[in-house]
């Protein structure tokens, strides 16, 4: 079970963004795969109760049937990225057509910020979209969106994969629903409890 690539394995590590400055004891929260109605805006709520400010890397085709939810993240003060119009696998689908999708999406979500759906990006795909984004990956994965993980593991790996400067990946989808709201608060909590401050991307 991955949650970190170990840092001298992440390819291309000088062309994606994988954590920030480790100088510093801030954590990057970032959402995967929304918006949908039925998680996003409870996420958004509990980041509003601990007064954070997060990164929503959004697909296209869900910020097109759920423009009111996709609104909220940006009336409430979030950031948004672009995570390509339909959730492309950039390993199953030729160079054009990903970029034709991505390009796609920005007509919803304005934004520099592109994270590649399931970490899948080529070298072809990286010089063809790093001069309209910036590719931000992470530094910690929580796999909230895998079933057969209980929030306590889930809670355990975060305690443990924890550092300056980390990119955080959580889903704020349907697959992630339980185990990112048990999840998310008792994180925030342990964070808080750390030290630890919140930066947006």
């Amino acid at each position: 079970m991955i949650v970190r690539f170990p840092d001298i394995l992440r390819p291309f590590k000088r062309k994606l963004v994988w954590r920030k400055d480790s100088s510093l004891k801030v954590i990057y929260l970032t959402f995967d795969d929304g918006p949908v109605p039925e998680v996003t805006p409870q996420v958004l709520d509990i980041l509003e109760n601990w007064k954070i400010k997060a990164t929503f890397f959004c697909v296209g085709e869900n910020v097109e049937k759920y423009p009111e939810v996709y609104s909220k993240i940006l009336q409430t003060g979030h950031k948004t990225g672009n995570h390509t119009f339909n959730h492309l696998k950039g390993f199953t689908v030729s160079s054009v057509k990903y970029k034709e999708n991505a390009e796609k999406a920005s007509q919803l979500i304005v934004s520099e910020l592109f994270r590649p759906p399931h970490g899948q990006i080529s070298y072809r795909l990286l010089r063809i979209l790093k001069s309209q984004f910036k590719i931000i990956m992470w530094d910690l994965l929580t796999r909230d969106y895998d079933k057969t993980i209980l929030p306590k593991t889930i809670l355990k790996n975060i305690k443990r994969y924890s550092r300056n400067g980390s990119i955080v990946v959580f889903h704020d989808s349907l697959k992630a629903k339980d185990n990112v709201l048990d999840v998310l608060p008792l994180a925030i909590e342990f964070w808080k409890n750390e030290g630890y401050e919140f930066g947006i991307l």
